[in-house]
């Protein structure tokens, strides 16, 4: 029986190997064609292919297996679930003043900024829009200058006149759009989860192809439930951890 063919990655040192392999292997069976087949190889042969050792191999399979996407049999071999599919981002709410503080403490180059129509995968967002406005920033460490994250912000038009891009090279979007601009903002939904690097921002943040990035969606709400702003940020996955703080009152 033929296996399946997982992609190749260049694996960063500075990261757990298991997880940079359970990514990678995550991403190509998610990806995979209806006409690849359900076999994966051995784990010594996914462990060659890797160039990791077996017992690494062994615990980015369990990751796999725990996520339902695997199942292993006994002298049978790993077969990917027929049914697969990327399960639901973990979703996490908090204070305005918590995500503000999330977004701070890094220099700021704003990269560009302009009037775009709107993304179809952001479609959902402005509905009763064609156009936004565009910001896109590059952050970096204060003290090494090793760069973070980047980002890309969706605005509503309306705003735009009233943010001035070099507020945003010393503040957050998020305290721009309700200190400066005035927005009535009222929540904010943060969505995150593990993706791997695209070429742009394996360029951006200086990390090789493919390598495990935390892929950040944050949308901003009115009062009336209107979206606002749409921030999609990539963080390097070595340099970047996410807390959130919760307000019990």
């Amino acid at each position: 029986m033929t296996s399946f063919a997982p992609d190749s990655i260049v694996l960063n040192r500075k990261l757990p190997l298991w997880y940079q392999v359970s990514q990678s292997l995550r991403a190509s069976i998610l990806g995979r064609s209806p006409r690849d087949p359900l076999r994966l190889p051995t784990e010594e042969q996914l462990a060659g292919h890797y160039g990791v050792s077996v017992l690494t191999m062994r615990q980015a399979l369990k990751e796999l297996e725990d996520e339902g996407l695997i199942t292993r049999h006994r002298r049978r071999g790993t077969f990917i679930e027929p049914s697969a599919r990327r399960g639901t981002p973990v979703r996490l709410l908090g204070s305005v003043d918590a995500i503000v503080a999330q977004q701070s403490g890094m220099s700021t180059e704003v990269l560009d900024h302009g009037h775009a129509p709107v993304p179809a995968e952001l479609g959902e967002y402005f509905p009763d829009l064609g156009e936004v406005a565009t910001y896109h920033r590059l952050r970096s460490d204060e003290k090494t200058g090793e760069p973070t994250n980047h980002a890309h912000n969706y605005v509503r038009p309306e705003l735009a006149g009233r943010i001035d891009p070099d507020d945003l090279a010393r503040w957050p979007m998020t305290k721009v759009l309700r200190d400066v601009a005035g927005a009535d903002i009222s929540r904010i939904t943060d969505t995150v989860e593990a993706r791997l690097a695209d070429p742009e921002t394996a360029r951006l943040l200086n990390v090789p192809l493919l390598s495990p990035i935390l892929h950040y969606t944050g949308v901003t709400y009115d009062e009336a439930g209107r979206v606002l702003d749409v921030a999609v940020i990539h963080y390097r996955g070595d340099r970047f951890s996410f807390t959130v703080t919760l307000d019990a009152t």
